[in-house]
């Protein structure tokens, strides 16, 4: 009898489960105005509301995001009794849902609603729909979150290995 329960068990992990109702919403989005680096103001009906902060992480599979300073709460962050290090809780930022946020104007630094424009040098860019002031994207974006290794080592194909041609079709 108890291998007939495991075997069920199995069975109902493997079997496909609807997704929740806010994953579903969140992969209908095809495009994000606020992104990594954006200075945001937390709007709406949330405890937090009122406070500016700048975009650390976009979640966008859940239509979150993590904003620095805003929404802290305890982490625990587990002793190890062998080495001597103690147990302690530290306060880190928590997500938010993207829809409790707003861009913040750069001129008036007021939280605005965006629209998006092309420019006549074909450059796509977010206006503010309060002072309609263009709202550029962060540096940070140019860089990347995980660098490029460029380090050379023996065991990388060389350049004129690349290039040689190597297959003649007849």
């Amino acid at each position: 009898m108890a291998t007939r329960g495991r075997l069920n068990q199995i069975a109902q992990r493997m079997r496909f489960h609807k997704p929740k109702p806010a994953i579903r919403e969140a992969a209908k989005k095809t495009r994000w105005n606020i992104v990594r680096g954006d200075k945001v103001q937390v709007i709406g009906g949330h405890p937090e509301r009122g406070k500016q902060g700048t975009v650390l992480t976009v979640i966008r599979k859940q239509d979150r995001i993590i904003v620095e300073g805003v929404n802290m709460g305890k982490k625990m962050i587990k002793g190890d009794k062998d080495r001597g290090i103690p147990g302690s809780i530290i306060m880190k930022e928590r997500s938010m849902h993207y829809s409790n946020v707003n861009l913040v104007d750069p001129i008036q630094n007021v939280p605005t609603r965006v629209y998006r424009q092309v420019l006549e040098n074909g450059e796509k860019v977010r206006i503010s729909k309060r002072s309609g002031a263009i709202i550029p994207k962060p540096e940070i974006l140019k860089m990347r979150r995980r660098p490029v290794n460029s380090i050379v080592t023996e065991s990388d194909t060389l350049d004129e290995d690349v290039w040689a041609i190597t297959y003649d079709p007849k």
